[in-house]
């Protein structure tokens, strides 16, 4: 397919009330209709500020969960692939997870997420999945995972990139506005498209208050702004995006980012 429509859902997940969460997300996706992608914030099952791993247990399902396979059947009805942030339970661990939902699936694709942020290191086990594409030929397009903090790394991108990410998404529950600079550099330092679903809304815990920036938004290629949320609302923004124009990283008869790399002279 020539086009394909990608689309990132902002709103105020609710702690800890996962029933109406749900409810609020599939409200949202009418608004998300016609898009291929819809991508959903970080953690957008439970709410954010866990304060204990106690608390994420009460509120964490497997990967093939109620609620889960309820988006699952979403997924499958309306022929499209979804993002979901969640708290992941399995083996005995506790993961900030992102299942990947694809319209012929039956389980969901899990992304646990790699670099911790704050609170969530007392409360979370660091993801083991490593960074992970997967490839929907219905949709011709190969998509990478990241969750909110990974993108401080360029390692994260960089990595999705050369497994041929096409698409990076990124739920998130962002809390700085240095991303904003920065999200747009992984674009084009990778020339790759990248969705970005932030939250809104506050969430107060033990007197400690996290404002979350809202700010949606879908980058191109070029680091260019496809589309952008504001600060505080509840939204579905969704934009055309042409994957196949990521294949090539050349920018020049001359110069590609990937071919000219040396990695023999890096030190990471």
């Amino acid at each position: 397919m020539a086009g394909l429509r990608v689309a990132v859902v902002q709103f105020a997940p609710v702690f800890g009330d996962r029933q109406r969460n749900l409810a609020t997300m599939l409200a949202l996706l009418d608004a998300a209709r016609p898009a291929h992608v819809v991508v959903f914030p970080e953690l957008a099952l439970s709410g954010y500020f866990f304060q204990s791993r106690q608390e994420v247990a009460a509120v964490a399902e497997p990967a093939d969960g109620l609620l889960l396979r309820r988006l699952q059947q979403e997924a499958r009805w309306r022929r499209q692939i979804l993002i979901i942030g969640f708290p992941e339970q399995a083996n005995g661990r506790l993961y900030n997870a992102a299942a990947l939902l694809l319209p012929d699936g039956d389980r969901a694709v899990v992304y646990r997420k790699t670099h911790l942020f704050y609170k969530e290191k007392l409360c979370f086990d660091p993801g083991d999945t490593g960074f992970l594409v997967v490839d929907v030929p219905e949709y011709d397009v190969r998509i990478g995972m990241m969750i909110c903090y990974d993108w401080r790394f360029p390692e994260a991108a960089r990595t999705l990139a050369l497994q041929g990410a096409e698409l990076i998404v990124c739920p998130s529950n962002l809390v700085t506005e240095a991303w904003e600079m920065v999200m747009p550099v992984r674009a084009l330092e990778n020339k790759v498209y990248l969705a970005v679903a932030n939250r809104t809304g506050t969430e107060e815990r033990n007197g400690e208050r996290l404002v979350f920036r809202g700010k949606s938004a879908i980058y191109g290629y070029n680091g260019t702004v496809l589309c952008r949320a504001g600060e505080r609302e509840t939204t579905v923004l969704i934009a055309d995006i042409e994957p196949q124009r990521t294949r090539s990283k050349a920018f020049d008869p001359l110069d590609d980012i990937f071919a000219d790399r040396r990695p023999e002279h890096y030190r990471l």
